[in-house]
């Protein structure tokens, strides 16, 4: 009887642990969602900002727009994009899981893709996308 309960304790603290383990992967990946959402409407208001400044959005790569935004254009205004535009080594916009954002640009508005938590961009027909796309 002993034994048995013994048993039980065990795989009842083994539960235990995986619940609590998949109940922070959830909060973190939930936190991050929320910090990514923060950051784009903030790089949507500072892209729309630099349209009405300088005469048009920026152009070329990531780190091409994270430059322009930070004084290297025509006009050699800055603009602040929220608290603090987290940068990768190349200096290119990154998003809360630390890959580099893909900004596209048309003549009405603004698409900011993140490839979210699995760090890859996926196509939807990936069962497992988790990719983020916002648009303006």
């Amino acid at each position: 009887m002993k034994k048995i309960l013994i048993a039980i304790g065990v795989v009842t603290v083994i539960v235990g642990i995986g619940w609590a383990s998949r109940a922070w992967s959830v909060m973190q990946v939930k936190a991050r969602t929320e910090k990514f959402n923060e950051d784009v409407e903030n790089l949507f208001i500072g892209l729309q900002k630099f349209k009405e400044i300088v005469g048009g959005y920026p152009s070329g790569g990531n780190a091409d727009i994270a430059k322009a935004l930070k004084g290297n254009n025509a006009k050699s205004v800055i603009i602040l994009v929220g608290r603090k535009t987290e940068l990768n080594e190349k200096g290119e916009i990154v998003d809360p899981w630390g890959t580099a954002l893909r900004i596209y640009f048309n003549d009405n508005g603004v698409l900011i893709r993140s490839a979210g938590p699995n760090r890859r961009f996926d196509d939807s027909t990936v069962m497992e996308a988790d990719d983020f796309i916002r648009s303006n």
